[in-house]
């Protein structure tokens, strides 16, 4: 994984040599740059130390437009003295710069394999595919690629970039850093550069010394979309939502189809408890992503949350006929259900959370409820049994197991679960329950004063004054 790695003194010592050196470039070489998404000051600056070996004639202008080539890059590379020679547009590189341009990956790949077999010590050709890969997700081979490609050609900055941030994207912080440096020695005005430091340094939990570097991308790049949302990303990390938010937005402003955007600054949203506009975010990512489950599975939950429990099954109810193996979502979709009152599909739902997390507490215990309304009691004891030793500190486990061992006539254990749950939470419902626990014991006096203790607490429940005046009368008129 390191092979491409060197002393920084002898990486810069070749970069300076190669690009001194005043070679003609072919336009074949042009095409791969383009490829390569090699940035608008570094193309400037290697033509610039270089000649082009032919004339940028219409069609090979053409060539380039489709390719991706700016409109000043075009009208400059037409300035150049060069021969009298018309560059070729119809070459098998040109065919795969316009694959590569529209995203077509599987043939660009075919075809940068097949051009590879003929010019197999080309290092742009190498670095392209790499690309290719990248973009497609392949990453242990696009890091062979780009690795060949570093070692045929030392000297240029854009292999040690993207080995960055392969490193990157297998958290090796200190490989990813190594290498966007070793970049930036070579080519210090590269906003690229200090994206993929930006992008190191978050990875390593430097959150501050990673704004810094995307700030300095800024500088020297304001108008890069992907950066204000990697900014977005290292600030919601560091608890900062609300400038979390702004760099979403910022992002956006730039690439309004930025889905991703749009996703993450609904979580922030989420998390600030505008949920209004979470939604409105989640919608307009999912119109621009509409098979990323992702986006549904946020939005179904922000809908429970709203209480809007008829849009949250729908949300659901979609995802999962999109992408049945999804596994996330099953809790919400039955609190929604149970907010209906349809507790055959809610125990569904919890079922097949369990099946995902065994070691889900909350499921256990929302099942064990379920299954309590449902009337199926020692199933229900067993669910909240289980709930009860994943998470020995929930109130409400122990308050709902003690319910299921009164009604499975367990009086004893249920007056320890009841005052367990007290000790955790000293609610009136818990003082309520312990109340009804004693009274089913005949131990009337301690329950009298439970139930003062609960109407103490919450006056406004006409329930326990009601059991409290039956009580008082039980207790001065007994039979």
């Amino acid at each position: 994984m390191t092979r491409c790695l060197r002393g920084w003194i002898l990486l810069l010592f070749m970069a300076n040599t190669v690009l001194a050196q005043k070679t003609q470039i072919a336009s074949d070489t042009l095409l791969l740059w383009l490829s390569a998404d090699v940035s608008q000051a570094r193309f400037d600056r290697m033509i610039r130390e270089q000649e082009l070996n032919c004339r940028v004639a219409p069609q090979y202008a053409a060539v380039l437009k489709k390719a991706g080539a700016a409109p000043s890059l075009i009208q400059r590379l037409q300035s150049l003295k060069s021969s009298k020679t018309a560059c070729s547009g119809s070459t098998p590189t040109a065919k795969l710069a316009v694959l590569v341009h529209d995203k077509n990956y599987t043939p660009a790949e075919e075809q940068a394999r097949s051009l590879l077999q003929d010019n197999p010590g080309n290092s742009w050709l190498h670095f392209v595919l790499g690309r290719i890969l990248k973009e497609q997700d392949h990453i242990d081979e696009a890091f062979d690629e780009f690795s060949e490609s570093c070692r045929l050609l030392p000297g240029a900055a854009e292999t040690h970039l993207q080995l960055s941030y392969l490193f990157y994207r297998q958290d090796d912080s200190d490989n990813a850093l190594a290498e966007a440096r070793t970049a930036l020695s070579m080519d210090p005005s590269s906003a690229l550069g200090y994206r993929y430091l930006g992008l190191a340094l978050y990875s390593d939990g430097r959150y501050d010394a990673a704004l810094h570097a995307f700030e300095e991308s800024l500088w020297r790049e304001p108008e890069n979309a992907d950066v204000y949302y990697d900014m977005g990303v290292t600030l919601r990390d560091q608890g900062d939502l609300r400038r979390a938010s702004i760099a979403y937005r910022h992002a956006l402003g730039l690439r309004p189809d930025y889905w991703e955007a749009h996703a993450n600054l609904g979580v922030v949203l989420h998390d600030l408890g505008r949920l209004d506009d979470a939604v409105e975010e989640y919608r307009a990512a999912r119109e621009l992503a509409p098979q990323e489950p992702s986006i549904r599975n946020n939005l179904g939950n922000t809908y429970c949350d709203q209480g809007e429990f008829d849009n949250a099954i729908a949300e659901f109810r979609e995802l999962y006929r999109m992408n049945p193996e999804w596994t996330s979502g099953h809790p919400c979709m039955a609190r929604a259900y149970m907010s209906k009152h349809d507790y055959p599909a809610a125990i569904h739902e919890l079922e097949t959370a369990i099946l995902v997390n065994p070691s889900g507490a909350a499921e256990h215990r929302v099942l064990g409820q379920a299954l309590l309304l449902s009337g199926k009691d020692e199933e229900a004891l067993h669910e909240l049994r289980i709930a009860v030793s994943l998470n020995p500190n929930s109130a409400l486990a122990h308050h709902y197991l003690g319910i299921a061992l009164i009604n499975t006539q367990q009086p004893e254990q249920a007056e320890k679960e009841f005052r367990e749950a007290l000790k955790l939470e000293g609610s009136a419902e818990n003082h309520y329950s312990l109340a009804a626990c004693l009274m089913a014991l005949n131990r009337f006096g301690e329950a009298l004063s439970e139930l003062e203790t609960a109407t103490r607490l919450d006056p406004s429940q006409e329930l326990y004054r009601a059991r409290l005046r039956e009580l008082v009368r039980l207790t001065a008129n007994p039979k």
